[in-house]
């Protein structure tokens, strides 16, 4: 087989419609082989012999899609030093697009003998790991063109392709828990019925089941251990491991976009599969790990974690930054996503040891003339010193608000001295944002996510149930700010579970009505339950899926979310580009939002200390934001009145003066989903609000 020259750029194995040209950086080795394997698993060697700034390169004539590949490095071995090459390990080509198989846990995936840590272990991985796999990156997308849906008109909607799929009767069985299920249009319908304008799909990069797991009879089911930064998840695909992965996603995008809705990746760039000085060699480490991995200074044998995976990328290394910038391109330009939330964040901000705002990362991503146009969304935390970084990412970041989940859940609950902080949390969280020039938007604001409780779980335990995990309900958040209506999981108690729709309503309003970007859990507008489990990252089984048939029970609950989700997308006033400010706007008689005691008379200093209270009313004066309704023409009041009662007891609400309305009528009841607007309630009226539920009511006079 002929070898050309080839080109150093670009990395990975690029298919030319001729032949395929393949391109690894290693400043470590000393000799690159690249390996090719038939369809019986016979292995070629063929040495790359060309070296342009430390990337190893090849053109292969006559090679193509589908054909499978990896790379033996030979170079320095001395893990104190920080190096671990040995040929007799098979690696996976950091841009791989596409990668076949999963490791099979052999010893030989490891650098040393398990009897003996200390000592090298030379048997041949080969026929025991990954394989990466050429691509065929030609694709028929039709047109396709990002929706690009404003931030402040976005409703994210967490889901996990598996799980939200997998039992889904609508779906064809051979689809069930894939990309395609994902992109059918019965799922499309779910979507949009819901009023999702964004999926945003937890990790779907290549990923690797870890050994202890699997020994257990459980797996990585969340996928939070990346090995691929480039390729689709083989295991999602329904139709083949050879690349279909890639077409098959490609399909679900262009299917997502068709009907409006944007594709938000979940990406783990902090660590990789390869954990700790313990794990396998099946990448990275074999290629070049003191330019991929942060080491521990006095024992370079050592890996510095700040994300308890067992490792964290070197942040410093133009290396990994390449890595990081041409991964996000990649899905940007040729799979067409929208944008993407970076797991533990903090980390990817760690240079060195704090986490900087002005790292080479953050410089890297705002000058991108790609990646900066999409939507970037941060977990604001890692578990490292300093790592809670909540309102502190720069200019153009989005970040999911802890502290709004933690707000929220409180106030409902019905802990003390929590209206101050509701009341910001449900405007923006402009203490957290406006100082660095951010808008309301920069808070994606969540009550559950897929790391915790659902919202079923929420309001029905008070303490995890994680007994299937098989560490003996040790893992997993024990303060879950959750409360469980008087009863500990399932009851047969109607007081107690019509309290529980009611906390659910509660919660899922004061989301999708917030300032900010609301997030969904999947499966929370129909009421899915994890039977108490918080941590449920191991569980592919009926723990974690979403149960279609268990979701025709709770269609009341599906009504109001949708039915919320509509009021929301219908007034600017819940979606405004601005914070409030509490001054008049553009000639208006009244502020743009006032605070009111149940009384009726405005919120006072003493009122927002008052450790006790747990109601108030807010005024939202939309009359002042320009607007066209669904027939063209303009509307000239959209103002709003919310009533809040977290307190266990029915309250009167006296309706403020007539400066802010003349009537009011009943547009929402978390206590009565179903009821129709009754008569108008006037100014200085008395309305009935229910314990624990919220009312809207919108101003008609």
């Amino acid at each position: 087989m002929q070898v050309w020259p080839g080109t150093p750029y670009p990395l990975g194995a690029t298919y030319d419609g001729a032949g395929t040209n393949f391109a690894l950086f290693s400043e470590v080795a000393e000799r690159v082989d690249l390996c090719l394997f038939d369809d019986r698993g016979r292995e070629r060697r063929l040495e790359l012999r060309e070296r342009d700034a430390f990337v190893w390169h090849g053109y292969l004539p006559g090679v193509g899609p589908g054909t499978r590949y990896g790379y033996r490095v030979h170079g320095r071995f001395d893990p104190a030093a920080g190096h671990w090459c040995n040929p007799k390990k098979l690696l996976l080509d950091p841009y791989a697009k596409a990668i076949e198989g999963q490791p099979d846990w052999n010893e030989s995936l490891f650098a040393y003998r398990f009897g003996d840590p200390h000592r090298r272990n030379d048997l041949d991985s080969g026929r025991h790991t990954m394989k990466s796999v050429v691509i065929n990156p030609f694709f028929d997308w039709q047109e396709d063109r990002h929706p690009r849906t404003p931030y402040h008109e976005t409703l994210v909607y967490e889901a996990h392709v598996k799980g939200l799929t997998r039992t889904h009767p609508g779906l064809p069985e051979e689809i069930r828990g894939t990309y395609a299920a994902i992109g059918h249009p019965v799922m499309v319908e779910h979507f949009r019925s819901v009023g999702v304008t964004a999926v945003e799909l937890m990790p779907v990069h290549q990923f690797v089941q870890d050994h202890h797991l699997k020994q257990q009879g459980l797996s990585n089911y969340w996928g939070y251990n990346t090995i691929g930064f480039f390729a689709p998840h083989n295991g999602f695909a329904s139709y083949g491991q050879r690349g279909q992965q890639v077409q098959e996603f490609k399909a679900m995008v262009r299917s997502l976009h068709a009907a409006g809705i944007e594709v938000i990746l979940d990406v783990v760039y902090n660590h990789t599969a390869e954990g700790n000085h313990l794990g396998p060699t099946l990448s990275f480490r074999g290629i070049d790990n003191a330019s991929y991995y942060r080491l521990v200074d006095d024992n370079r044998g050592y890996y510095m974690d700040t994300t308890g995976t067992g490792n964290s990328l070197l942040m410093r290394s133009p290396h990994v930054l390449q890595l990081i910038m041409d991964s996000l391109r990649y899905w940007v330009i040729e799979m067409h996503v929208d944008g993407f939330r970076f797991d533990l964040a903090a980390t990817l901000a760690r240079q060195f040891h704090e986490v900087d705002r002005l790292s080479a990362f953050f410089d890297l991503v705002h000058q991108d003339p790609i990646v900066s146009q999409v939507k970037l969304i941060a977990e604001p935390w890692d578990i490292g010193d300093g790592g809670y970084q909540v309102g502190n990412f720069p200019p153009l970041w989005t970040e999911w608000n802890g502290k709004y989940r933690d707000c929220v859940r409180d106030f409902w609950r019905g802990e003390p001295a929590t209206l101050s902080e509701f009341a910001s949390r449900f405007t923006g969280s402009s203490d957290l944002y406006e100082w660095s020039g951010r808008r309301p938007f920069a808070s994606v604001n969540f009550v559950t996510a897929h790391d915790g409780f659902t919202l079923h779980d929420l309001v029905s335990y008070n303490g995890k149930h994680n007994e299937a995990n098989g560490e003996e309900n040790r893992d997993g958040e024990s303060h879950n700010r959750s409360w469980n209506c008087g009863a500990e999981g399932s009851t047969d108690d109607p007081g107690v579970l019509e309290l529980r729709e009611r906390q659910k309503r509660n919660l899922m309003a004061t989301l999708l009505l917030s300032q900010g970007v609301p997030m969904i859990l999947h499966g929370d507008e129909m009421g899915r339950s994890q039977g108490g489990n918080n941590n449920a990252y191991c569980q592919d089984n009926e723990i974690s899926w979403v149960d279609w048939a268990d979701a025709a029970d709770h269609e009341v609950m599906r009504d109001f979310t949708e039915r919320v989700a509509r009021l929301r997308r219908a007034h600017p006033v819940f979606r405004r580009r601005r914070f409030f400010e509490g001054t008049s706007e553009r000639g208006a008689h009244v502020s743009d939002i006032a605070w009111f005691r149940p009384t009726g008379e405005p919120m006072t200093d003493e009122d927002w200390n008052n450790g006790f209270a747990k109601s108030l009313g807010v005024f939202l004066n939309g009359a002042a934001i320009p607007d066209i309704d669904a027939h063209g023409r303009p509307v000239t009041d959209d103002s709003f009145l919310l009533l809040f009662n977290a307190h266990h007891e029915d309250m009167p609400f006296v309706l403020p003066g007539r400066r802010y309305g003349r009537s009011w009528s009943l547009v929402l009841d978390s206590a009565a989903p179903g009821r129709a607007a009754g008569p108008d309630t006037l100014a200085g009226g008395q309305r009935q609000v229910h314990s624990r539920s919220l009312v809207v009511l919108r101003r008609t006079g």
